[in-house]
């Protein structure tokens, strides 16, 4: 009978998402929209076909949260994290604060205690990490300054959980539900301690988690690459995620804070890419199933009960937390219409206000029935919030000057040739226009649709499509092309390519653009061979011609032109060695190398520096002509 029931809770909760989602997706509602009303339809109070196990499901489907915030991590380089620093310390901090402090002062002219207040504040200030991040990411709007600012907040919130929960019992006010919170208070290897061993103990752990990222996991993901074994190493990022999250949980710290840090010392891992193709589908799947239970989970009961009170409290949420936000993007001089975004975004209470009400019962911060009707207008809030996103980009968003861009189809490719290119923008046209004007063909694929418009009437075949799909560039001939040109602007997406091709179309060779020294880096850690920095050329043009200008022969400037090329290239894939083994002080090598090279070229120029260069230089001779002062070699 377990096994039955287990088979049939899972049958129950797939249907249900196979049926609602893409049925939401027609209507334009969003996939979370969707989930949630699936889990409201087959919840307790819709067809009763799951029951009060919805709360344990709850619990198992937070995972999707805990691999979401991995996920994340693996895309941001700790240096991108800094650079987020402010938004993240001061848009993040004051956005917790002043929204605590607003909704804990409405709370004591309702008749609360100022402890109940504050702890009412502190909960009710957290939005859904994985609410917002979803509903933006479906919408294009993550990599949009408003998206950035809210990624930067939310993860604010997922640490300031932490303090939220040391200040709690302070907070206490009822008789606390001791049970609960000493069978809780056990799992933790930590709570014996005094305060001061156990912050340590969580500095220790963190610290912990980011040495064994840089130093030992990508040992273990090259052995385990080496078995090529795709399902092996699935199990191994299944492993890493789900032993960071306990190892968090076991000294009483967030599992996706901890998870999130590890994605983070990774993202600058080769297995990058790999691991975040093997944990997206569990993510997107546990994710789906958290928001079917926070779905089945909202008590209509009580919603009954006292409709007005909980839908005046839930109106009363979210104009506060809108409001404050919306007041604080613009402080911080967001436009109008990214402020918009990030208001509505972050207008929902976040999955862990659960956990704090939770925590805050057991240790008599508030009365229980108090918790039960701010955790149905938690859950309320949190299915409100997709619908409120659709209607400000359909309302506001338009009246503001902005306006959602349709999803347009890629073009049918109906050629095949031994060249394609990816990216047509300035770099790109040029490489495109040489090998046409020679008779060659090429196969041009653009993701910027604009830019495919504006090639099309200058006359360039160009197809509008996303190389990162292997199954465009199927289509566009990469399974028997000889070269793929990568002429893409962003290095991100560069990389994301070179990735995609290595993996689906080995043979085909790469020449990539690289915007930087760093770049090139990257793309020779990818395993490019052929990697070509787009300002170096045209940088010795302008060195060739400031030799001529300060009275060197032609040949002599070209010629030590060359030599620096050779050279600096030389040089380029020893330093990038360097780079990957860390062997040695990466400044130092730099500077070694730079001594090395002017040495070098100094040497290469005095030996060559001969009377029969300067007849290659037809401009310097004429000039000696006219001058009468020609020389014919003794050679010659």
């Amino acid at each position: 009978m377990h096994g039955e029931g287990f088979f049939y809770q899972a049958f129950v909760y797939l249907a249900a998402a196979v049926v609602a989602v893409p049925l939401a997706k027609r209507l334009g509602l969003g996939s979370v929209l969707g989930y949630l009303l699936a889990g409201v339809a087959i919840g307790p109070f819709g067809l009763e076909l799951v029951g009060r196990e919805g709360q344990d499901v709850m619990h198992f489907a937070e995972f999707g949260v805990v691999m979401m915030l991995f996920v994340v991590g693996l895309e941001l380089e700790p240096a991108l994290l800094w650079r987020l620093r402010t938004p993240i310390l001061g848009l993040g901090g004051l956005q917790v604060v002043v929204t605590a402090l607003v909704i804990a002062g409405l709370s004591l002219l309702l008749g609360l205690k100022w402890q109940e207040g504050l702890a009412v504040g502190m909960i009710l200030a957290l939005s859904s990490t994985a609410i917002a991040l979803q509903t933006l990411n479906e919408k294009g709007l993550l990599k949009t300054v408003a998206g950035q600012s809210s990624f930067a907040v939310l993860l604010f919130q997922d640490i300031a959980v932490i303090p939220m929960l040391a200040l709690f019992p302070l907070l206490a006010t009822h008789a606390a539900a001791g049970a609960g919170h000493e069978a809780a208070a056990s799992t933790t290897w930590v709570s014996h301690l005094p305060a001061w061993a156990q912050t340590l103990a969580v500095l220790g752990t963190v610290a912990g988690i980011v040495m064994i990222g840089h130093f030992l996991v990508r040992h273990l993901f090259r052995a385990v690459a080496k078995t090529r074994l795709r399902e092996l190493f699935t199990a191994a990022a299944l492993l890493l995620v789900i032993g960071i999250a306990l190892l968090m949980t076991r000294v009483g710290l967030s599992p996706a804070l901890g998870t999130f840090v590890a994605g983070v010392v990774l993202a600058g891992s080769e297995y990058r890419h790999e691991l975040e193709s093997d944990i997206d589908p569990f993510k997107g799947l546990l994710l789906g199933l958290f928001f079917i239970a926070v779905g089945a989970s909202i008590d209509f009961r009580i919603v009954a009960a006292a409709p007005g009170q909980v839908f005046g409290l839930v109106a009363a949420i979210i104009l506060v937390k809108i409001a404050v936000v919306l007041g604080l993007a613009r402080a911080f001089k967001l436009s109008l219409d990214q402020s918009l975004i990030f208001a509505f975004a972050l207008s929902q209470v976040g999955e862990f206000a659960f956990v704090l009400l939770s925590f805050s019962t057991q240790h008599g911060v508030l009365a229980g029935e108090s918790a039960g009707a701010l955790a149905a207008a938690v859950a309320l809030t949190m299915a409100l919030t997709p619908l409120l996103m659709l209607a400000s980009e359909r309302l506001l968003l338009p009246r503001v000057g902005t306006k959602e861009a349709p999803e347009r189809d890629p073009d049918a490719i109906e050629e095949k040739n031994p060249v394609i290119i990816a990216g047509f923008g300035r770099f790109g046209q040029i490489v495109g226009r040489l090998l046409r004007a020679n008779g060659i063909g090429v196969t041009v694929l653009e993701y910027d649709s604009d830019q495919v418009d504006i090639m099309r009437r200058f006359g360039h075949q160009v197809y509008f499509g996303d190389a990162l799909r292997h199954d465009l560039l199927e289509t566009a001939g990469a399974g028997h092309a000889k070269l793929l040109v990568l002429a893409i602007d962003e290095p991100e997406k560069r990389l994301e390519v070179v990735h995609t091709v290595k993996k689906h179309f080995p043979q085909l060779k790469i020449l990539a653009r690289a915007s930087s020294r760093t770049d090139a880096y990257a793309l020779m850690d990818a395993g490019v061979e052929h990697v070509y920095r787009e300002t170096f050329g045209t940088s010795l043009r302008v060195g060739i011609d400031a030799l001529r200008a300060l009275g060197f022969r032609a040949h002599r400037a070209q010629r030590a032109a060359q030599a620096f090329q050779r050279h600096d290239e030389m040089a380029l894939r020893e330093m990038a060695e360097i780079r990957r083994a860390k062997d040695k002080d990466w400044f130092l090598a730099v500077r070694e190398r730079a001594s090395e090279l002017e040495r070098v070229l100094r040497n290469d120029l005095s030996e060559h520096r001969e009377v029969r260069d300067d007849a290659w230089d037809n401009e310097t001779l004429r000039e000696d002509v006219r001058r009468g002062t020609f020389v014919v070699p003794d050679d010659q």
